[in-house]
């Protein structure tokens, strides 16, 4: 009697977790603006890629034309040392000053930061960064594109 319960309660909460109607929104469908022009300053290697992550968004039937320009700040400092003094990780953080110009004006700021290891030859340090880097530009222009997708479209 009591597994049948059981049984029967999970089966109504399952019911109900399942059935609230929840619906994954597709971006490519709330976009609704074409960018016009990016122009970057800062670090090239950051901006090349979220230039590069950014231009996929544009819809060229889009209503509102956007200009965007965005500056970069990257900062490298010293995150562990180990009792001989040496370096074993580093953080970096990239900060983009985003300023967007269409039928309404605005601005904002993203920061983001990783941490990566120093290893024992320094190709495979300089890899590490380099991948902290891509993957840290690349969560940057994605938060550029949903913050301009909530600006733009609000207006």
């Amino acid at each position: 009697m009591i597994k049948r319960l059981f049984l029967l309660k999970s089966v109504i909460i399952i019911f109900l977790v399942t059935g609230c109607g929840f619906k994954v929104v597709n971006q490519s469908q709330i976009i609704d603006f074409n960018i016009d022009n990016i122009s970057t300053a800062g670090d090239k290697r950051i901006s090349y890629i979220i230039k590069n992550n950014l231009l996929p968004y544009s819809k060229s039937d889009g209503k509102k034309l956007l200009n965007i320009e965005i500056d970069i700040n990257k900062n490298k400092s010293i995150k562990e040392r180990n009792i001989k003094n040496e370096i074993t990780k580093f953080q970096i953080s990239i900060t983009a000053f985003v300023q967007y110009r269409s039928e309404k004006n605005g601005k904002f700021q993203i920061s983001k930061r990783g941490n990566f290891n120093v290893s024992n030859q320094y190709s495979q340090t300089l890899n590490n960064e380099k991948k902290l880097i891509k993957m840290l530009s690349e969560s940057i222009a994605e938060s550029i594109i949903e913050e301009l997708i909530s600006r733009v479209n609000d207006s």
